[in-house]
């Protein structure tokens, strides 16, 4: 039996022609049918491997989506984190792990080139609609109980982070760009709280 792992002190022969055969075959297939679509086991016959490799150097479809599309950061590890804060927290854990993560090198060029895609791609905007339904709305719908009223709770949770996130990092307004996030985090995390809690107010007919 040929054993796939390499060898102890460095790659194995070729690892990196084989990775990069894995991560070609993802990104023709994560496009061609969507993320859901998309199986472990697909991808690794068009790569002409064991899905147990795919598996040795990605982990799992989640991490292999976040290496073909060069994300510089896992949303869905972001999320899981924050998800496992107590319920009263999870608002600030969501907003202070999204500054940091978008404040890493080089996060905010490769999120624009993403939202250009999509904006002018309607494979790429499938791709990610459906990644961020499986890997960010739907763990923290399910974290909020389940159910299609908290899968729009999230949905308002995640539209209003991004928002923020797009003003602050990409258009850079005011305040909003020059705030410290210590300062910035509990302020973004108390409204989001509020829609991961459902407390909206009742409106006044």
């Amino acid at each position: 039996m040929v054993n796939s792992d390499p060898p102890r002190g460095g790659r194995r022969p070729g690892a990196t022609a084989t990775r990069d055969a894995i991560l070609a075959a993802a990104r023709e297939a994560f496009f061609a049918r969507s993320y859901e679509g998309a199986t472990i086991r697909g991808i690794a016959a068009a790569a002409g491997v064991d899905p147990a490799l795919v598996i040795h150097y990605f982990a799992n479809k989640r991490g292999l989506f976040v290496a073909a599309m060069e994300l510089p950061v896992n949303p869905g590890e972001v999320v899981g984190a924050a998800m496992r804060a107590p319920r009263a927290e999870r608002g600030f854990a969501l907003a202070k792990a999204a500054l940091a993560a978008w404040e890493s090198p080089g996060a905010s060029e490769v999120i624009v080139a993403l939202m250009r895609s999509a904006a002018s791609d309607e494979a790429a905007t499938a791709v990610l609609r459906d990644f961020f339904a499986a890997e960010v709305l739907a763990p923290i719908a399910n974290a909020g109980g389940g159910g299609p009223e908290a899968m729009l709770r999230a949905s308002l949770a995640v539209s209003h982070l991004m928002g923020v996130l797009f003003a602050r990092f990409i258009v850079r307004i005011g305040p909003l760009a020059d705030t410290d996030t210590a300062t910035l985090a509990p302020l973004l995390g108390a409204a989001l709280q509020t829609y991961l809690d459902g407390d909206a107010p009742e409106v006044q007919s």
